[in-house]
């Protein structure tokens, strides 16, 4: 399960798309970047091949939430 998620906007006009996130995920640090198509580029270590298409859909789903549907 993914803990302490946040984003924020990749450019200062907040109108482009792209955001950072962040969130712990059974006690590492991840980081990355969230594209607009949905495309994540890690800026950390990625997850373990075990968890990594998990932990994506999640991703998408949180970013669907926080984002798109304000």
């Amino acid at each position: 399960m993914i803990t302490h998620f946040q984003y924020k906007p990749l450019f200062e006009n907040k109108d482009m798309p792209g955001w950072h996130f962040s969130f712990y995920f059974k006690k590492l640090k991840y980081a990355g970047i969230y594209h607009q198509n949905g495309d994540i580029d890690w800026t950390s270590d990625h997850p373990s091949a075990e968890y990594i298409e998990q932990l994506k859909a999640q991703i998408h789903e949180l970013m669907l939430f926080h984002v798109y549907d304000k």
